[in-house]
């Protein structure tokens, strides 16, 4: 990708990834535990510093393709927003809405995730339309 622009892409993984601490750590961090059936014990039991670092990896992969995107295109603002949502709404939350279909994961767990990855995004997007300005 010629047109990669690495602060654009940190930024917005940042705000995605800050938007999950908040999601998970502090508005739905009980009910999610809740839904994903996840006890104190298998919290504690990961490697957080992989965990993390590997979330902040893969939103670094889904900003470089939006930025990508963006760049490739040039759209005005409200278009950036609405391809972050789109994002969001017509590839990421339908294909963890598959997977949780077949692993009969509970509604719950749906919507808290999908939440998520929605709101991630349009945080996303909106670092980049600030980035674009």
């Amino acid at each position: 990708m010629s047109d990669f622009a690495l602060w654009p892409v940190l930024a917005g993984s940042a705000a995605f990834f800050a938007v999950g601490a908040l999601w998970y750590g502090v508005i739905f961090a009980k009910p999610w535990q809740r839904a994903a059936g996840l006890s104190n014990t298998q919290l504690r039991s990961g490697n957080m510093g992989v965990i993390f670092a590997l979330t902040f990896a893969f939103e670094m992969l889904i900003a470089m393709v939006l930025w990508h995107l963006l760049a490739r295109t040039d759209p005005p603002a409200h278009v950036v927003m609405m391809m972050a949502v789109g994002f969001a709404v017509g590839v990421m939350i339908p294909a963890i809405g598959i997977n949780y279909l077949h692993q009969r994961k509970p509604l719950a767990l749906f919507l808290i995730d999908a939440g998520h990855f929605l709101t991630g995004m349009a945080a996303m997007g909106g670092v980049f339309v600030w980035f674009r300005g």
